[in-house]
Order: C-alpha cells, then sequence, then structure tokens
C-alpha cells in the first residue's frame, strides 16, 4: 500500500527546523597559521596580517575582526594599506597584487576584493621584468609605485589598477644618471625598498639591492640626488625630518656618527625621532647578531639614550612596526613612539616602549593557542559569576609582570551584543598545563593557566634556560613571547579535563595514566599531593607493560599559588594514556579509564572504590605502550616513527616540524588500517579479536533505574571499545554519613552491541524523554529536577548506530542507523539545547560530528536525524579529532595547531564578529598626478627640497647631488 506524505505537517517539520537549526562558521580563534605579512593603517588603527595560505586577517579594537582568502592558493608577501583609505592592497607570491576594500553593508562593514592585477612586461621581456619586490602606497591614496626584480619602477592608478606608463621608472633612466665606473661593474639588481620623502610626496627614495640609493623627482621625471653604496642594501627608514636616512646592509653594519660592525645581516632598521625637548631618539633594528655566538637568536634590538635590549623572540620574526601615541598618518603633529608591534612565526608581541623597562602588553586577540601544542579542550557553558571572578583573580596575580597600557591598537567600532553568559574553553597541552580561556565573545581571551608539572620529579632542570643570557652578556638579552613548543616531559600531557563549575572541582588526566583532582583555592598553599596506585590489570597473568614509566611523584610538599590546586592523585597501572573521564561533584566521585580497564575514586575520603579489567587476551596492542595524543591509538610509538621516517620521501613537499601536525599524519594511517575506503565499507559485526577492544570510550554518572523501576539510585555506566556497556549500581552515603561510611559498588547490567561497535557516547533520559541534568545544576535552580516518573531511557551511542533502551529491563526500544554506505562513524557527540529566537522554549538533541566531517542533528527522545551540515574536510583526521560542542549548540574545531574555528548549529546562541570601520576625515586631493603641497614645520618648502645629509651604513659615502 502506498504511503503519502501529510504536506501540512511536512511543512511545519520544516518551519521547525529552519527557527531552531542553521549552520554557520563565525569566527576563528588563535593565531593565524604561518603568517607571511604585515601591514599597519595609523589612520584606521586597523593591523593586517596574510599568511601563507592566502588568508588575510584584519583587526582593530578587542572584537572588530575581518577576514578574506585569496582565490589564489599563494602566500601573501606584502601587505599595505592606502593611506586614510579603507582600501588595502596585498601582493601574492605568485605576483599578482589585489585589492580590498571596508565596504559597509547593513551598518557593519565588511572585507571585500575588489580587483587584481598583474604586470605585463614588454613582448618577450624575461619575468625579472615585472616580478614586484617593492610596493609604496603614495600618500595621495591613489598610486602605487611598484619596484621590481628588474629594477624597473612602474606607476600604476588604484583602486583600478591602471598602468600609468608615463610616469614608469626605468632602469636605463637611473643608470644614465649615475657614474659610469658604478654602472659598469654589475647591474643594479632588484628595488628592494620604495620610501616617499616625510617633507614631500613628490620625491621617492628608490633602494636597489645592489646598495645604490636614488632620490626621484615625480614631477620632472628626473633624479635628484644618488647615494652610492657597495653593501648589499636590506632596509631604508627615513626619518620624519625628512633630511636623514638611515639605511641598514647585509653585512650587519650601520652608522651613525661612528661605524659599528658585526657579522649578521641587519634585515630592517628604523630610528623614531622624539617630540619630547632634549630625548633621543628611538634606533630599532633586527637582526645584527653575530652569527657564531648568536646566529640562532630571533632578535631586535632597542636602544634608547643609555639603554639598550636584545629582546629575544620565540621564533622566527616576519616583521615589525612602531605605533605613536595619538598619531594620524602625516599632516599633524606626531608624538613619541608608545609602543613596537611585532609579528613572529608563532605568535604577535606588543612591547611598551613608555613604561620603564619595556613590558609586553598583553594581546586581547591573537593569542597563541599552540604555544604548547593543544592535546585536548573542554567547553563549560553559563559559568557561575562567584566561579568566573575567582579564576580571573587568580589569572590576574599571574600577569602582573605584563604592562598596564591599554592595548594600542582600537580601530573600529565593535558593535556585538554583550554575551548573554559567560563561557570558558580549557585546553590542555603537551607541557602538561590547562589555559582557561574566556570564549564568551569573539575574542578568546586568556584568563588562567594551570600549570601541572610541579606535582612530577621531571628530568629538565629549573635552572637549565638556553634563553638566559649570562651575567655581563653582551648585548643584554631579555627572553619575550610565550611560545615554547619544547615539553620538559611528554608524560605530562594532558589529555581529558572535567570542571565542575558549580563546586570549582577540575579533573584533569594525564598520557601516563594519571588523574588529578584539584579544587579553585584563592590563596597559596603549600600541600603534598599523596598518589593512590590502582592496578588495572587485576594481577592478571601473561601480560607485561612494555610502554613509558609513570610519572614520580614529589615527595616534599609544594608551593602551589592561587588558582585550582591538586589535593588527590590516581595512578594507573600500566601507566597508558587515560582515554575517558567522568566528575561526579555532588557524590565526590571521579570515574576513569585506559585501555586496560576503568575504576573510580572517591576524592572525599582519598580511596578507590572499584576497578574493572577490560583488556580482551588478544589486546596485545594495548600493552605496547601507544602514542598518547593518536586518538585511534593504533601504533606504538616506535612504530609510529619509523613509518614516519620510512615515508619522509614520500611526504607532501612541505614539510613541519610540529608535533601535532605529525600526530594528525599518524591518526590519518591509523585510521586507513582501521578501515576500508568510505564507499566500499559496510556495518558487520567484528570480531572480538580486534586489537583495543577493551579501551575505554566514554564513562558517565546517573542517578536512574537499574535494578527496579520503582527505586532510581546512583549509577556508573562504561562504554568500551569493543560495543560493550557496563553499569555499576552505587550507594553513596549519605549528607551526614559522607565522611564516614564508604561508597559501595556492585555490577549490575552489561550490554553487547551485535555490531560490536566501539560505544562513543552514554545519555539517560528521564521521563519526559529530557537529558539528566548535570551535577548539582538542580541545587543550584538552573534547571529543573528530572522527572522520575515514567519509564527512563539509555541511549547509546556507537560509532554505527544509536540504539534507545528502555530501563531497568534494558530492552531495545529503537535504534537510527548512521550509514551502511558511505563509511560514516560517529567520532564526536554531545546533548546541546536548541531555541529559537522568538520562543523562550528549548528542545534538547543530540550533536554528532562524523569521520566525514559532517555535522548531524538529532531529535531527543524520537531519535530521528533533523539536519545534518558539512563542516569539515574528511582528510582533515586532527581537526574531526579535536571538535568540542558546547550546551548551546555551538562548537570549536582545530583548523591548524594554532586556530579554532567556531561554527554554530544555532538560530538564536551565534558568536559571530559585528563591526563598522569608517572612512578617515581626510579626503583624498582630486588630481593625483599634480605635488601635494602641505604646511612643513619651520617654513620648509615642499618643493625639490634636496637631501643634502645622510645616515650609511659601513662606510661614510659622500652623496654627489646631481
Amino acid at each position: 500500500m502506498k504511503r503519502f506524505r501529510r504536506h501540512g505537517h511536512e511543512s511545519q517539520r520544516d518551519k521547525h527546523k529552519q527557527d531552531l537549526y542553521q549552520f554557520n562558521k563565525t569566527v576563528e580563534h588563535g593565531f593565524p597559521h604561518q603568517p607571511s605579512a604585515l601591514g599597519f593603517s595609523p589612520s584606521l588603527q586597523l593591523l593586517a596580517i596574510g599568511t601563507r595560505s592566502g588568508a588575510i586577517k584584519l583587526y582593530g579594537a578587542p572584537g572588530v575582526e575581518f577576514m578574506g582568502l585569496h582565490d589564489e592558493n599563494a602566500a601573501v608577501t606584502q601587505v599595505h594599506f592606502l593611506p586614510n583609505q579603507v582600501e588595502l592592497v596585498t601582493l601574492l607570491d605568485d605576483n599578482s597584487l589585489h585589492m580590498w576594500t571596508l565596504r559597509a553593508h547593513n551598518s557593519m562593514s565588511e572585507l571585500l576584493e575588489i580587483g587584481r592585477f598583474t604586470l605585463s612586461g614588454p613582448p618577450g621581456a624575461p619575468p625579472s621584468v615585472t616580478r614586484v619586490t617593492a610596493v609604496l602606497a603614495h600618500s595621495s591614496g591613489e598610486l602605487l609605485l611598484l619596484g621590481t626584480e628588474g629594477g624597473h619602477v612602474f606607476v600604476v592608478e588604484v583602486p583600478g589598477f591602471r598602468e600609468l606608463e608615463e610616469n614608469n621608472i626605468s632602469v636605463e633612466d637611473v643608470q644614465n644618471r649615475i657614474p659610469e665606473d658604478y654602472v659598469g661593474r654589475r647591474n643594479l639588481e632588484c628595488v628592494e625598498t620604495l620610501h616617499e620623502n616625510p617633507l614631500n610626496p613628490r620625491q621617492v627614495l628608490i633602494g636597489y639591492s645592489r646598495g645604490l640609493m636614488v632620490l626621484w623627482d615625480l614631477d620632472r621625471q628626473r633624479p635628484i640626488q644618488h647615494f652610492l653604496g657597495t653593501q648589499q642594501l636590506e632596509s631604508v627608514w627615513w626619518m620624519e625630518d625628512g633630511e636623514n636616512i638611515l639605511s641598514s646592509h647585509s653585512d650587519g653594519s650601520y652608522c651613525q656618527g661612528i661605524c659599528h660592525l658585526v657579522n649578521n645581516s641587519l634585515s630592517k632598521v628604523m630610528c623614531l625621532l622624539s617630540f619630547c625637548p632634549h630625548s633621543p631618539p628611538f634606533l630599532i633594528f633586527s637582526g645584527g647578531m653575530p652569527r657564531a655566538s648568536y646566529g640562532d637568536r630571533h632578535c631586535i634590538s632597542v636602544i634608547h639614550s643609555k639603554t639598550h635590549e636584545a629582546l629575544d623572540f620565540t621564533s622566527r620574526i616576519i616583521d615589525f612596526f612602531v605605533i605613536r601615541e595619538g598619531v594620524n598618518h602625516r599632516g599633524t603633529i606626531e608624538r613619541d613612539p608608545s609602543a613596537l608591534v611585532v609579528l613572529v612565526e608563532e605568535e604577535l608581541i606588543v612591547v611598551d616602549l613608555q613604561t620603564e623597562g619595556w613590558p609586553v602588553i598583553q594581546t586581547p586577540y591573537l593569542v597563541p593557542l599552540h604555544c604548547s601544542a593543544i592535546t585536548c579542550s573542554h567547553h563549560v557553558s553559563s559559568i557561575p559569576l562567584k566561579l568566573w571572578e575567582r579564576v580571573q583573580a587568580a589569572g590576574a596575580q599571574q600577569n602582573t609582570h605584563y604592562s598596564k597600557k591599554p592595548w594600542p591598537i582600537n580601530g573600529g567600532q565593535n558593535l556585538a551584543p554583550d554575551p548573554p553568559q559567560r563561557d570558558l574553553l580549557l585546553t590542555g597541552h603537551e607541557d602538561g598545563t590547562v589555559r582557561f580561556w574566556d570564549a564568551s565573545g569573539v575574542c578568546l581571551y586568556p584568563m588562567y593557566k594551570l600549570s601541572t608539572a610541579g606535582v612530577f620529579l621531571t628530568d629538565a632542570d629549573p635552572n637549565d634556560n638556553m634563553n638566559q643570557g649570562s651575567e655581563g652578556e653582551w648585548p643584554p638579552f631579555r627572553k619575550v613571547g610565550c611560545f615554547d613548543p619544547y615539553s620538559d616531559d611528554p608524560r605530562l600531557g594532558i589529555q581529558k579535563i572535567h570542571l565542575c563549575k558549580y563546586s570549582g572541582y577540575l579533573t584533569v588526566a594525564g598520557t601516563a595514566g594519571q588523574i588529578l583532582v584539584l579544587e579553585l583555592n584563592d590563596e597559596a598553599a603549600e600541600q603534598t599531593v599523596e598518589a593512590t596506585v590502582v592496578d588495572l590489570l587485576q594481577g592478571q597473568e601473561g601480560f607485561r607493560w612494555k610502554g613509558q614509566a609513570r610519572l614520580d611523584v614529589r615527595e616534599e610538599p609544594v608551593l602551589f599559588p592561587p588558582g585550582f590546586q591538586p589535593f588527590a592523585l590516581v595512578q594507573c597501572q600500566p601507566p597508558a594514556v587515560v582515554t575517558a573521564i567522568a566528575l561526579h561533584s555532588e557524590w565526590k566521585l571521579v570515574a576513569f579509564g585506559t585501555s586496560h580497564g576503568f575504576g573510580f575514586y572517591d576524592y572525599h575520603q582519598r580511596n578507590n572504590i572499584l576497578v574493572k579489567c577490560t583488556l580482551n587476551p588478544s589486546d596485545q596492542m594495548a600493552l605496547e605502550g601507544p602514542l598518547s595524543r593518536v586518538k585511534s591509538i593504533k601504533k606504538s610509538l616506535r612504530q609510529s616513527f619509523r613509518r614516519i621516517r620510512r615515508s619522509r620521501v614520500s611526504m607532501r613537499k612541505h614539510h613541519t616540524n610540529n608535533l601535532q601536525e605529525i600526530n594528525a599524519r599518524l591518526e590519518a594511517e591509523a585510521l586507513q588500517e582501521m578501515e576500508l575506503a568510505p564507499v566500499q565499507r559496510k556495518i558487520e559485526a567484528r570480531s572480538s579479536d580486534d586489537s583495543f577492544t577493551g579501551l575505554v570510550r566514554t564513562l558517565y554518572f546517573a542517578d536512574t533505574f537499574v535494578s527496579d523501576s520503582s527505586h532510581s539510585t546512583p549509577s556508573l555506566w562504561a562504554g568500551t571499545n569493543g560495543g560493550a556497556v557496563f553499569a555499576y549500581v552505587l550507594r553513596v552515603p549519605s549528607l551526614e554519613r559522607r565522611a564516614e561510611d564508604p561508597v559501595v559498588a556492585h555490577a549490575a547490567k552489561e550490554i553487547q552491541l551485535m555490531h560490536r561497535a566501539p560505544v562513543v557516547g552514554l545519555v539517560v533520559l528521564d521521563g519526559k524523554g529530557a537529558p539528566l541534568p548535570e551535577p548539582l545544576e538542580v541545587a543550584h535552580d538552573l534547571a529543573r529536577s528530572p522527572e522520575m516518573h515514567g519509564s527512563h531511557h539509555l541511549l547509546v551511542v556507537s560509532e554505527e548506530q544509536f540504539k534507545l533502551f528502555t530501563l531497568p529491563k534494558v530492552s531495545s526500544k529503537s535504534k537510527l542507523k548512521l550509514t551502511a554506505v558511505d563509511g560514516s562513524r560517529v567520532r564526536r557527540v554531545g546533548v546541546a539545547w536548541f531555541g529559537s529566537r522568538t520562543d523562550e522554549q528549548l528542545e534538547s538533541s543530540l550533536v554528532v560530528l562524523t569521520n566525514q566531517g559532517e555535522l548531524h542533528v538529532i531529535s531527543l527522545p524520537s531519535i530521528k536525524m533533523m539536519v545534518h551540515y558539512p563542516c569539515i574536510r574528511r582528510e582533515d583526521v586532527s581537526g574531526i579529532a579535536s571538535c568540542v560542542f558546547t550546551k548551546y549548540g555551538q562548537g570549536f574545531y582545530l583548523i591548524s595547531p594554532s586556530e579554532f574555528e567556531r561554527f554554530s548549529l544555532s538560530t538564536r546562541w551565534v558568536v559571530e564578529p559585528h563591526c563598522l570601520v569608517e572612512a578617515p576625515l581626510q579626503m583624498r586631493p582630486k588630481n593625483p598626478s599634480s605635488p601635494v603641497h602641505r604646511d612643513q614645520p619651520d617654513g620648509v618648502p615642499t618643493e625639490h627640497r634636496c637631501v643634502c645629509s645622510c645616515v650609511i651604513v659601513q662606510k661614510p659615502l659622500f652623496p654627489s647631488c646631481c
């Protein structure tokens, strides 16, 4: 018999979906991966960063963020804002130029690409003739000067990218006007730099790689002056007085009165005059360190009066600039330098130049999430105000070394509404730290850092710091930045985190089987952390652990600073990676699992309650000591790195040593070994002989009906990689007897899924089909009490299907198969609450991410597929493995080792930038080809001023006027 759809019902259901669900990728948090270019607009107060992948990102005041992506898969090599305009130009390494603008739309600005251009040379000309090496955005806002590898300078009108051929400066025009004996030795090589005269915009300084500098008159089309250099030119700085030029060369020398020689390249130099009476200038340069002693350091030297510091950065320097307090782009009285902004390969650092000691200003964005490699994440929504303030206070005591100055880049207006709630994102790291981030809004702001390393004895010597200079060392080095990819001991790596926002208890678990229980304390405390060793093998014979040794615990008392302080430690034996944890702060219990079994611990009485070994006799791989951060745990550490060495030849051309990416490749290989190609695989029963069947994937505490239908009891549920579910009934003493009477547990149920797919999630639904509330949530009046009348249900989420069982009989009620054709498997699962913008009522749903990178929303308790969206490329195994869901339909996943992508599935809760950037008050001149006349200080005329004094590196070269 045919079935016909009830169109009215279907349309109503579709309308309901549209009210609740909408997928958006909203904002990227963290530091751009592989930055390659830096730009700054003093008039807009906007910072721009280009990356090797072709992304362009703009930042202003906190919350003001824009992102664009070039269609070309090419690196951004230069970024230039047009002065006093809302446009900027990017140069890619494929030699293409792109024009971007911030255009207002619906009272908000958006970054749009409005044009692209590539220089075209004469027929038959070599590519070097038009290969752009230097770009000058003229102060008129309507001209670009493009220096090329062949020594030519092309003049292009913007924003339309129209070449003004009559204004071009050919290399022959320059060679004909300098001494023949200088030209005769070799060509001038590429244009290294282009600078506009600070006092006369119709004069441009052209610097050639060979060392020649020519001052060119744009109106008369002829040189005014030239400076003959013999060393390769690296950079030029034209000082604000218009009378002095400072240049740096490849031999690492600069000269100002006397010649100072070193043995490394000075890649960039600037000299900034002070406008305070009798105040000396700031001399700032990168490089210049003697190769023999400091060739591996990334330094910028700052010299001011008698103060000289070599700022030693954590990674390679990309570029830097200096902000002047209250500066506008020319035509105004400028103030003293206020901040040095440095973009290095792994972070952005801002140094306060107005405060004694030149401290670092903490950045409200672009914070390096990957200062140590991220190993896990945990999101907590709706943090109570009291806990929030205590975490803030603990973090503030850690940040006393930062400058008190406000963030100096403040362009644009943040129009986003205040966040409706306070959210935390906790990230675990390879060095044993847990970082707390304010994830409430557009900016992911650092709040507090917890280190677990102090609990253990490691091989690292705390006094062994390669970046600390010895006493009397010259120049005086100072390490700046927090990027530190090296871990003292990889066993410290954090694998699981669980925070109870109501009680302030925190549980973190690590790579070597360690589980720490911590409590928030507002004062420093000195205490000893005693370990409880738990044998998960329970004395089984025939098993020998071949992996890492456990971490040794410090026996002496340790002084812990204010914040989260450990008071209990559980050490699993064998010391394998902790794969699952659960915390119930009302019962004061913590459950933990590894590849060998699970147990749970009473942190109130400091003793272990239960141990269950889940190891299968065939699980020999579980005893090999697997690499902790490979989520499939398929290969041992030795086997994994042997495969890396064997496959290095066939790896992609761009290779990185970052451990995060190495692990992603390892995981991809392991997954390929575990499953066939997606289009070939079908759901089928798995053998119990498969490796890692005993690995514990999920743990869950619930107050529900396990033994009978009339009395609910506390219970613990555990799901394994082999499709088994274990249930234990707990007897938790009353509050009055909690300190004296023990917690008792006994086995109650065991479920074995027929297809033996790994169990990745467990949820108990109350009598109304709603998920049980979090521990203490009802006690704090933040959730209704669960419905205890009517049947409870257990939802078992395996990698391949969702199955609903009635409790306490554990009889199958319904199920939903994910896919039987394309090989989809559940990788991440979470419960989320959805609501429309107009209705206060919330609905609970299951949010799922598959190995295909697709998001699914499944209704509860009916377990029907509601919507699905593509989110992550299925090849991005690391991104899929890193995904974490929030309680209100949002999520985060790593798009690179240093960046989280934020997404939303909800129409009601969306966090995204809403900002406006308005054009500066200054207007463009109508005719860019005519001279621009401005009032100059001290009555200096603007036309054809001859620069008769200069500061040249290496040797005092005498200028010759034409």
